[in-house]
Order: C-alpha cells, then sequence, then structure tokens
C-alpha cells in the first residue's frame, strides 16, 4: 500500500510491524514541556536524536524551542537544510574529513559543536583558517556521567583559553548529568542534580573570571528539566524523550505520556498457552526490557527474536486470534526508531500522518 494511501484508514490496515505514536499524547507532551518553559530564564533546546523527524523538530520549535540538539553531524546537517538554523551538536567529533565537513556546513548555519579535547580543538582552528569559515564550540563539561567531557573547573577553563587562542567562537559551556535522569524524583534526586549544575555553572564562573564571556550554559534532559530547567545560571535544557516517551522512561517523568506502540499481527496461536507476533528485535528495541502488550489482554512478552515475539497468556488471552492485530507498548524509543522508517500519527483509530525517520 502507498504511504499516501494509507491516511485517513483504520490502523489495523497498516501493514506489520508499524511503528504508531498516539497524536493526542505526544500533543500533550509538546505542550506541557513547552508550558514548563513559558517566561523561564532557561530555554528548551529539545534533542533531535530520540524521534529523528523534521517534522517533529519544526513543531518543538513552534512551541518556543530556541533550536535543536542532535548528536550526529549528518542530523546537524538535515536539520540545517530543513530550514532549522539554531543547532547544537552536544556530541564529539574528531578526523579532518568529518572537521571540514562541519566547517561547510557553518558556512550555512552558526551551528555549535561541543569539544573535550585540546587537538581537536587545535585542528579546527586550521579549518576554520584555512577554510576562512568562523567555526563555534562550547565546552562540554564532565557532569559524573564518565563519558565525555573534561573535569569542571580549571580543565574546563584551560580548555576554553585553547579555544580562544585558536580563534575559534567559544560560545559557552554543556554538560549532561545523563546518570541522574533515571533517579527517581525525591529529596535525594534535587541534590544530586543541584550539585551537578552548580559544578557547571562554577566552570562558568571561572571561564568569565578567566575574561571569556558565556553565552551559553547547556544541559539537562526529560528526567530533571523541572529541577536544571529553573537552576541559576543554566541557559538551555536539552530534554528530547520527552515528546515520544517511552515505558522505561516514563516512572521517571511522570508528567509525559506513554506515546510509541508498534502494531503487529497474530501470526500463531497455542490454545492455552501463546501467541506469536510479527515483530521481534527488528521491529523492536528490546534492549532496556522486553515491551508490553497495550491494554494487557492478559499477555505477556517472553522474548523478541529476529522477526517473531512469543507472548504468553498469563490471565485470560485466549480470545486473541490468528490475524488480529495488537500493540507493543515500545520500551526504548531511541533503539526501536532507528528500525522503522516511517512513523504513523494515530488519531481516533485512524492514520492522520506519516512522518519521515531521518536516517
Amino acid at each position: 500500500m502507498d504511504l499516501a494511501d494509507v491516511v485517513s484508514k483504520p490502523k489495523e490496515e497498516l501493514q506489520t510491524p508499524a511503528l504508531l505514536v498516539d497524536l493526542p499524547a505526544m500533543e500533550f507532551n509538546l505542550q506541557t514541556m513547552a508550558q514548563f518553559f513559558s517566561g523561564k530564564s532557561a530555554r528548551l533546546r529539545p534533542h533531535f536524536k530520540n524521534h529523528r523527524v523534521l517534522e517533529l523538530a519544526r513543531r518543538q520549535f513552534e512551541c518556543g524551542a530556541i533550536g535543536i540538539t542532535c548528536a550526529r553531524l549528518w542530523q546537524a546537517e538535515r536539520l540545517v537544510e530543513s530550514g532549522i538554523r539554531s543547532v547544537l551538536i552536544a556530541n564529539e567529533l574528531a578526523g579532518h574529513d568529518v572537521l571540514r565537513r562541519f566547517a561547510e556546513l557553518s558556512r550555512m548555519a552558526p551551528v555549535v559543536l561541543a569539544v573535550d579535547n585540546e587537538n581537536v580543538v587545535r585542528d579546527l582552528g586550521r579549518v576554520s583558517r584555512d577554510l576562512r569559515v568562523p567555526l563555534n564550540v562550547v565546552v562540554d563539561v564532565d557532569l559524573g556521567l564518565r563519558r565525555c567531557g573534561v573535569v569542571p573547573g580549571e580543565a574546563a577553563v584551560n580548555l576554553a583559553k585553547r579555544v580562544a587562542e585558536e580563534g575559534l567562537h567559544f560560545r559557552g559551556i554543556m554538560g549532561y548529568e545523563g546518570h541522574l535522569q533515571p533517579q527517581v524524583p525525591g529529596p535525594e534526586k534535587t541534590r544530586t542534580v543541584s550539585n551537578a549544575m552548580t559544578a557547571l555553572v562554577d566552570s562558568k564562573s571561572r571561564i568569565e573570571a578567566a575574561g571569556l564571556p558565556v553565552e551559553i550554559v547547556s544541559c539537562g534532559g526529560t528526567g530533571d528539566y523541572s529541577l536544571s530547567g529553573v537552576f541559576p545560571g543554566v541557559t538551555e535544557i536539552q530534554a528530547g524523550s520527552y515528546l515520544l516517551m517511552d515505558t522505561w522512561y516514563q516512572p521517571f517523568a511522570a508528567d509525559f505520556r506513554q506515546t510509541l506502540t508498534v502494531l503487529a499481527t497474530v501470526i500463531s496461536k497455542t490454545p492455552g498457552e501463546r501467541i506469536v507476533v510479527d515483530a521481534g528485535v527488528k521491529a523492536i528495541s528490546g534492549e532496556r526490557g522486553l515491551p508490553s502488550v497495550k491494554n494487557g489482554h492478559g499477555l505477556k512478552v517472553r522474548a523478541l527474536h529476529a522477526e517473531h515475539a512469543p507472548i504468553d497468556f498469563i490471565d485470560g488471552g485466549n480470545e486473541v486470534a490468528v490475524g488480529d492485530k495488537i500493540e507493543l507498548a515500545v520500551q526504548y524509543h531511541d533503539g526501536t526508531m532507528q528500525l522503522h522508517s516511517n512513523l504513523f500519527g494515530i488519531r481516533g483509530g485512524k492514520v492522520e500522518k506519516v512522518f519521515k525517520i531521518e536516517h
């Protein structure tokens, strides 16, 4: 079936497996986050990697976001080509060819890149001078995730100085306290997030004391946006998961509604024991746990195989028949989005919109 032909059709007519988004739930999430940041000194710069849909990025922009965060150079290129010019690559790049691509992109828009290494800063300076292109960077500060970033304090100051010495445009600093996102809301989470924000803002103050202005202080995520988003000195929050929200993240971000399911067809049934659907790990991620059956049906996913998911009867469920279609609630949406080319927007049980997922 042609994609244009599925619009206005019942979702059950889609070929399976198919990735669905509940549009009213997604719109609720979009407005909830936009309302939080309305009137705040910090602004929202949502992450593109969570959905990888240009139209959804534009909707976030239209709802008050100051720009978009992304994880890869190719994602920044797609965003700029689509007309979104305010882009932060919240990740490191390395290698001559990649840095030249970043410089060429910077001719089109003032894209900002995170750095945490003096050699890369030196290479960026050389590329900037050779191509005569101003390059924008932020210093990445490790807030305890132990992934990328320099340690807070003097190391951040020293790298910021190197950025300026190389003739690059130093825009500020960023950090990602990703290890704190899945903490249960409460006093302990408030304390740990505050400590991380204090380290980031202290680095900002030290850099300013060294004579370099700090325009951007970027951090945060869906799991702590309400804490990091009001911390004095923070200018922008990189929350992304809130828009589509999966079942793994929702307990740590209860303000938002789960939106994603994979529609699957029952292709086998062993009465009293199990059914099997046509959606395995090639259609839905199991990296952070198994998906669940939407609305229960007395069914429990036992495993994800390449092209199958055996689902056990645990409380009734025998009424499900071969040929029926059921929905599996997505447990980890980052890992699931990359498995699909299209996202089907559902309202009132019908397909309203087909979104293209960028690859």
